[in-house]
């Protein structure tokens, strides 16, 4: 089994971090690392220089999770995968056979998720694992 975690360097995947080394040391679970971003298009060189380009700012994104989670004890995986982030986290968590797929949130509304597509609530909808919605600090006030 496995901890997955949506990674990418938002001020939400960042808690989402934090909770998900809490989660893996505490199953003593390895700590899959996801980033998902789909190229536009499908053909051509646009298509191929988009792809090595999300493919470096995704390593360069995970690097710092993977620090983290050497700095905690936490075995990890990188994965950077050519896919919509949902997607990409519901493949990783079948491979990695996942106890809890993990993101981060903006803050947006239900609503919000709902019509724009947000990652978490589509894993919400699809994921046949729990999925754990990590938000960022309130910053309300009042």
């Amino acid at each position: 089994m496995s901890v997955v975690l949506g990674y990418d360097e938002s001020p939400g995947a960042e808690r989402a971090l934090h909770v998900a080394l809490e989660v893996a040391t505490a199953f003593g679970e390895p700590l899959v690392l996801v980033y998902g971003a789909a190229a536009p298009g499908v053909t051509g060189e646009e298509y191929r220089a988009h792809r090595e380009a999300v493919r470096q700012a995704g390593l360069s994104a995970l690097s710092r999770a993977v620090r983290a989670a050497d700095e905690a004890g936490v075995p990890s995986t990188v994965e950077v995968r050519d896919e919509k982030p949902a997607q990409a986290l519901l493949d990783a968590a079948e491979r990695h056979h996942a106890r809890v797929i993990i993101v981060g949130s903006w803050g947006d509304s239900p609503i919000r998720g709902a019509l724009l597509g947000s990652t978490p609530h589509k894993l919400l909808h699809l994921s046949p694992v729990p999925v754990l919605c990590v938000p960022t600090e309130n910053t309300a006030t009042g």
